[in-house]
């Protein structure tokens, strides 16, 4: 597989936690700067903004984009138009429209543009996706919650629109269930609960059905204390398939068949190097239509202000 060099936009805490490890695991991806207005990485090249490394590093030729939401499409269109793979964090875009402009934008550049899932590279998905994918599923059950002031904090982008509130982490098990279940399923309603002081949900309660009446429910909430849960339970043909710990420890009828630790992103990285070798893109917005979903037929209401 041939080597690339990447550039990363964006030097936030995912980049830090996440990012940054994965691409040391990637033998073939080498980063040669970063685009921060605000943040740089040590003994590395780095630039007020992506256009300024691009126009300095023309080796370059694929970029990560790790910016807030609203960010992306500016600066994903500018990467492609300048003829470089684009690696899209989640979620792809701030809205579905600008993602199917991104499509268009790399098909016609002849690049690759990848929309990074990585809850999907947990180690239990592809099993349960595999073993689900000739099943009826009757009944789901997610429970994604987690502690804000843990995972954002100081992060006031996430309580502004195209933040997303509590479906930032709540995408993530969105990703995995539209991954693995055998068929689409619908939003049938919603309750959001909105702080006073923010535009994103800080909880939310989701009913979805399937085209064969299953019954799928899921509670995203941001305010949990402690470890945080990230579980789904999946009820097919008499059988129960558990997928938790983000998908890092999978159990079917009390067995257990995969525990893992997670190494999501070093499997993104893996994906974006074989799509740039077999030339191809994988831009899935089935997740982000599942949040637009939610944002566009829930009920909201307003709850005490968050205050970090």
């Amino acid at each position: 597989m041939s080597d690339f060099n990447l550039g990363l936009v964006g030097v936030g805490k995912i980049v830090r936690d996440q990012h940054l490890p994965a691409i040391a695991a990637t033998p073939n991806c080498h980063l040669v700067a970063s685009a921060d207005p605000y943040a740089s990485l040590p003994d590395l090249p780095a630039y007020q903004d992506l256009e300024a490394m691009l126009d300095a590093r023309p080796e370059i030729t694929a970029v990560s984009i790790c910016t807030p939401t609203h960010l992306r499409y500016s600066q994903a269109r500018a990467a492609l138009m300048r003829g470089k793979h684009v690696l899209l964090e989640k979620p792809p875009g701030a809205t579905l429209s600008e993602v199917e402009d991104l499509i268009a934008c790399a098909k016609e550049q002849g690049v690759s543009l990848f929309a990074a899932w990585h809850s999907r590279f947990a180690p239990g998905v592809a099993q349960a996706q595999q073993w689900l994918a000739e099943r009826q599923v009757q009944r789901v059950e997610i429970e994604w919650k987690e502690d804000v002031r843990v995972w954002h904090p100081g992060q006031a982008w996430i309580w502004q629109p195209g933040g997303m509130g509590v479906f930032d982490p709540g995408i993530n098990a969105l990703s995995i269930a539209t991954e693995i279940l055998p068929q689409p399923f619908f939003l049938q309603q919603a309750r959001l609960l909105v702080p006073s002081n923010a535009q994103t949900p800080i909880a939310a309660k989701l009913s979805f059905t399937d085209p064969e009446g299953a019954a799928i429910e899921a509670d995203f909430d941001f305010l949990q204390s402690g470890p945080p849960t990230w579980d789904m339970h999946i009820d097919s043909d008499g059988s129960r398939l558990s997928l938790t710990q983000g998908g890092c420890r999978l159990v079917i009828d009390d067995e257990l068949i995969i525990e893992e630790e997670e190494r999501e992103y070093q499997g993104l990285y893996a994906r974006f190097a074989e799509l740039i070798a077999n030339k191809r893109s994988e831009v899935d917005v089935a997740p982000l239509r599942q949040v637009a979903d939610a944002f566009l037929y829930g009920h909201r209401e307003t709850t005490d202000a968050f205050i970090e």
